[in-house]
């Protein structure tokens, strides 16, 4: 049975001035399906989402819904309106549930009684919100949305952001544009929102830069390259690979145009009169094989020998650091000496203290409690989440040369500002733009820029991947993966921290103010995570076992006693325990060795099986041995 599309588009094309963004677009969604819109940062990727949802129309081309279908937008301006409560915002719309649920939540807030709450009462009951406001309690609680009777407008940004998915999810319409929904998320946040969408039927496209989101909620991908809408059906390790096949593809016809380029260039520089009514043709082609020939196609790996400052024996250490606001206490008895090439992950929930954290470690606030030692050649490289404030007028180019017009690399090389922002994809015409027009992700990436051209041998990256591409990311990360400096990073974004950092520091866990940290990178801190949480439940479940009446000790009470089959069990016990504890820890070396995300999920699913068996055989030795003679 062939299933409908739930959007069909056609032919769609947008300009902005002379500057084409996209052209002849035709594609469709069908029921149920998940797909993702990847591109550079500036290509047009929010304007087709604008022209699809039809905030922007397109020039040419249109776009259909089928019949009867409720789509809704996850815009990156939440659009709430901030005179209004947060359940007002919430529960504005057409839907019969949504009013029902809203009617009845204003007459439990007002303390209504009498006939006003019955009348409440019935019409959840006429219109199924019951059922809405289950969905609403469980997303409400997962967003960490409390106090509904809060006035948006004296909320923070990431909270209007969390109200606004807070209702497109409730909504639950047939279709949904998300525009990086993760955004202003925590980690636990993400992942929760990760398996809701994944396990629905809701038919999603979502322009996002979360590539663990790629690879398990998505089931096809829309690559927005060079005006063109390449689809690839398949997760983002499939992505990666046909698209790594497509320009491979595309360098060879590229190469192929310039060998016949090169013959036909002949040709045109021929005088004119050489030239006949007949050779219009062949002029015309010329043309058209030199835009294929001038095609930029390589992606420089980022792979550059950096020489920053030299580091002394002392970095930064924190003696027994604390530090709050008012009666709040966010943190306590933080001890630790940073050592040189340390890379070191920062997680926890939203207001932890994760940027007070960063700002205590480079000197912008002074701790409650103990104190921190900065080392005198320590040079610090501090990217902030909030950006730059770049100056009216001020070209892209300039930005970078008042911090330094080279950065220095081993071996007496050095890069002038202009190859470091080729390296990081700002091509020479963008280089005397004035930044006022660049989009959200490019400033944030010139702000990057700024950062390094400084030099830095500490560098502090707090929530660098946000409003990135996924493109600028990979280079981020192999610019990274050479920084020979101490590195500290503060990110949602799960996979970025999965390639960089070896070991990770967790703010606010369980409610404690002491700092938890884990060795490994953060899908091993989960892995850790969680299997303390079940140890935590069998002991719990142990403890609310009803304790049974002990029978007085006999001598020689033979009933006790290991059974031959159990004397058996309990000579190999041993044995069994040391196999399942060596591939434990050839397991968690294999994990710290890889950054293929499918071997990562092979080897930690694999792991998390071990742990299991080890932990069950432990506890089994422990039992026959209290009965062994």
């Amino acid at each position: 049975m062939q299933v409908s599309n739930a959007l069909s588009v056609e032919g769609l094309t947008k300009r902005f001035g002379e500057r084409l963004l996209f052209e002849g677009i035709t594609f469709g969604l069908s029921q149920g399906q998940k797909a993702a819109l990847v591109a550079r940062n500036g290509t047009g990727k929010s304007t087709l989402l604008g022209a699809l949802t039809g905030r922007e129309p397109a020039d040419e081309g249109t776009v259909s819904f089928e019949a009867g279908i409720r789509w809704a937008l996850l815009d990156q301006d939440p659009g709430l309106d901030p005179d209004q409560t947060i359940l007002d915002n919430l529960y504005a719309g057409d839907n019969e549930a949504v009013r029902a649920l809203h009617a009845y939540e204003s007459a439990v807030a007002q303390g209504l009684e009498g006939d006003a709450l019955q009348r409440a009462y019935d019409a959840m009951d006429r219109f199924g919100g019951w059922d809405f406001e289950a969905r609403a309690r469980e997303v409400l609680g997962r967003l960490n949305l409390h106090d509904l009777e809060r006035r948006v407008g004296t909320l923070s940004g990431g909270e209007q952001r969390r109200i606004a998915l807070a209702k497109v999810l409730i909504e639950e319409p047939d279709l949904l544009f998300l525009d990086e929904p993760t955004n202003h998320l925590d980690l636990e946040m993400i992942a929760w929102l990760e398996r809701h969408l994944a396990q629905s039927n809701t038919t999603l496209l979502m322009v996002t830069h979360d590539r663990y989101f790629l690879e398990n909620v998505c089931d096809s991908i829309y690559e927005l390259d060079d005006q063109t809408l390449y689809l690839y059906k398949g997760n983002y390790s499939y992505f990666l690979e046909k698209r790594a096949e497509r320009q491979e593809n595309a360098l060879a016809q590229r190469d192929r145009a310039r060998r016949t380029m090169r013959r036909e260039l002949e040709w045109m520089r021929q005088t004119p009169a050489a030239r006949t009514g007949k050779s219009k043709a062949r002029i015309d082609a010329f043309y058209d094989l030199k835009a294929k020939a001038r095609v930029r196609l390589e992606e420089d790996p980022m792979h550059i020998a950096l020489n920053p400052a030299r580091m002394g024996g002392k970095l930064v250490e924190f003696h027994k650091v604390g530090h709050g606001f008012g009666d709040r206490e966010l943190f306590s008895g933080v001890n630790h000496h940073f050592k040189k090439s340390e890379r070191l992950g920062i997680v926890g929930a939203n207001g932890a203290g994760k940027s007070t954290l960063l700002d205590l470690l480079v000197g912008l606030e002074t701790p409650r409690n103990g104190k921190v030692v900065i080392g005198e050649t320590v040079v610090f490289g501090h990217y902030s989440q909030h950006g730059a404030d770049f100056p009216d007028g001020l070209k892209v180019i300039d930005a970078v040369r008042e911090i330094a017009e080279f950065m220095p690399l081993q071996k007496g090389q050095k890069l002038s500002a202009v190859q470091l922002l080729e390296r990081f994809l700002f091509p020479r015409p963008m280089h005397h733009m004035h930044i006022s027009v660049l989009s959200g992700g490019e400033k944030k990436r010139l702000h990057l820029l700024q950062v390094l051209m400084r030099n830095p041998n500490f560098l502090i990256l707090d929530e660098p991947t946000n409003d990135l591409d996924i493109f600028t990311l990979q280079v981020l990360e192999e610019f990274l993966l050479d920084f020979p400096g101490c590195l500290i990073i503060v990110s949602h974004d799960r996979y970025f921290m999965d390639r960089l950092v070896e070991h990770i520091w967790v703010l606010g866990e369980d409610g404690q103010t002491t700092i938890r940290d884990y060795p490994g990178n953060y899908t091993q801190y989960r892995l850790a995570r969680e299997e303390a949480l079940r140890e935590a439940q069998r002991a719990a479940a142990a403890a609310t076992k009803p304790a049974s009446t002990a029978a007085p000790e006999v001598k020689n009470d033979y009933s006790q006693r290991l059974s031959y089959k159990e004397k058996f069990e309990f000579e190999q016990l041993p044995e069994r325990i040391e196999a399942l504890e060596t591939e434990r820890s050839e397991l968690t070396a294999q994990l710290e060795s890889t950054n293929d995300h499918e071997r990562i999920m092979e080897i930690s699913a694999r792991l998390t099986k071990v742990v299991a068996d080890l932990d069950e055989a432990e506890m089994r030795w422990l039992e026959l041995s209290e009965r062994a003679d």
